[in-house]
């Protein structure tokens, strides 16, 4: 089971993008490090638990960890994101809550991003590499990233997970539309042009361009 969550980008590969979804592998979430204070200390220990092959260990404190109260939202997403890998699925009454949705739009030299997350927490990352993270210092985002979360919930509970390692970035012209649930990875995908006419594209798609808007501002100020 270890070695299902070593799964995804190799080790020092990780990139700006792959930190938006909560899924990174566990040896690049649980380091050292950053062992001295909460979560990372209970996601270190988990990690420990499992070189030593304490499976039962690991999950009982990754499930401490996802009943945190006040965790950045990737930490309830990574702890799952494990849990599940080790055969703990949530229960219904959690598997669908959105705790981040993370829009993505294929451009000519890479994929422009909007991100919104459950603790208020929004970023833009341009194909260009420039980027805009914005750690909820005041409320003034806060309508923003909560049209963007609203709609995700809803687009959730019509599709089921993806059960399969997450897609590479959208080519140009096409949009990936993410939710980051406890149950997996949630998403559309499909042409920019053809999900934007699209009522429950349109719902993901119209809050996250106002966000997006609204972070470029904030670059610029």
């Amino acid at each position: 089971m270890f070695n299902w969550l070593k799964k995804g980008k190799p080790a020092g590969r990780v990139t700006v993008r792959d930190m938006c979804f909560g899924d990174l592998p566990i040896e690049e979430w649980a380091k050292e490090e950053n062992a001295h204070q909460e979560p990372w200390s209970s996601f270190v220990q988990a990690r420990r638990s499992l070189e030593a092959r304490e499976t039962a260990a690991a999950i009982k404190t990754l499930r401490q960890i996802t009943e945190m109260p006040g965790l950045e939202s990737r930490h309830y997403v990574q702890a799952w994101h494990f849990l599940r890998g080790l055969g703990v699925n949530p229960p219904a009454e959690q598997a669908k809550a959105v705790h981040g949705v993370v829009v993505e739009v294929g451009m000519e030299n890479g994929a422009d991003i909007v991100a919104a997350y459950g603790d208020g927490s929004a970023r833009y990352l341009n194909f260009s590499g420039a980027g805009v993270f914005w750690e909820r210092a005041d409320d003034s985002l806060d309508a923003e990233i909560e049209a963007l979360l609203a709609a995700g919930r809803e687009v959730a509970k019509m599709i089921g997970p993806w059960d399969k390692e997450r897609p590479e970035a959208p080519s140009n012209g096409k949009v990936r539309l993410n939710m980051l649930t406890p149950s997996g990875l949630h998403f559309g995908y499909g042409d920019f042009a053809t999900l934007a006419k699209d009522p429950m594209g349109a719902a993901l798609i119209n809050p996250a361009t106002r966000l997006m808007v609204k972070l470029t501002e904030l670059r610029q100020q």
